[in-house]
């Protein structure tokens, strides 16, 4: 299944202070994480963004934070994103079925929105080098359950270069540059 532009949106999901030292492989998530987002804005797609419990946690880390300017988050306390209500209503909102998902932990909070989104209706697409765990299997395990419950599975530049879809313009340049 191909991906567009104007059926799809990003949910960043819990990239936090607090719990980020400890993720395998954090300081690569943060800059794909970062580049992802820009490229997106680029790209006009819309952003949700959720903190599980900021009092404990902390706030989104500084260069994803940086990246998303003054999208503001949705504080969230189920592991679920689709179990905050808050959330939902900007999905209904936003009106998307495609739903990029980056963030961590993979086997968490990922795995069990990517679950609920599904239920909901939702076509999920997992950007596989933005989401981790503090254990690599843990990660491993996951994707392998959200693929085998029908996620999609992709990287931030496979996805960029897909909602792109033309080389040549401006916006390419923008988007190859951003990726180098």
């Amino acid at each position: 299944m191909r991906i567009y532009q104007q059926d799809c949106l990003l949910v960043v999901i819990d990239i936090q202070q607090r719990l980020f030292p400890h993720i395998h492989q954090h300081e690569e998530l943060a800059q794909r994480s970062a580049k992802l987002i820009q490229g997106l804005k680029i790209l006009d797609i819309p952003m949700i963004v959720t903190q599980q419990y900021t009092a404990g946690l902390g706030g989104t880390i500084e260069p994803v934070q940086n990246a998303l300017g003054e999208i503001q988050p949705i504080e969230k306390m189920t592991f679920s994103c689709c179990g905050e209500p808050n959330v939902m209503k900007a999905l209904h909102r936003i009106d998307r079925k495609n739903t990029l998902l980056i963030g961590i932990e993979t086997h968490v909070c990922v795995l069990q929105t990517a679950l609920d989104l599904i239920e909901a209706g939702y076509q999920p697409i997992l950007i596989e080098d933005c989401v981790s765990s503090r254990n690599p299997n843990d990660k491993r395990v996951a994707i392998d359950r959200m693929r085998g419950s029908g996620v999609i599975v992709s990287t931030y530049e496979s996805i960029l270069f897909e909602l792109l879809g033309v080389s040549g313009t401006d916006t390419f340049k923008q988007i190859s540059k951003l990726v180098k």
